[in-house]
């Protein structure tokens, strides 16, 4: 019997609000709808886990998916589901 991988949400970049690449753009640039889902992550530092809403975002057509919330003051951390 075969076994699959399950996706998970996993941490993908952290950065200054404004100032955050994601999907190759400035995803501050873009607006964000919520889902009114929130995921429950891992903070990559202090390995605390948190609770961030997931939002989707349409960029050049495309619809993308990902997990963000602030770690501190400014302070933004993304999640992606992977592998």
């Amino acid at each position: 019997m075969k076994l699959f991988k399950q996706k998970t949400w996993q941490f993908e970049t952290s950065g200054v609000e404004g100032e955050v690449k994601l999907f190759g753009v400035n995803i501050f640039d873009y607006q964000w709808q919520e889902t009114g889902e929130y995921i429950k992550v891992t903070d990559p530092l202090y390995h605390a886990e948190r609770s961030f809403c997931l939002y989707k975002v349409v960029i050049n057509g495309d619809t993308h998916s990902f997990v963000a919330g602030e770690f501190s003051n400014m302070i933004w951390g993304f999640y992606l589901l992977k592998y």
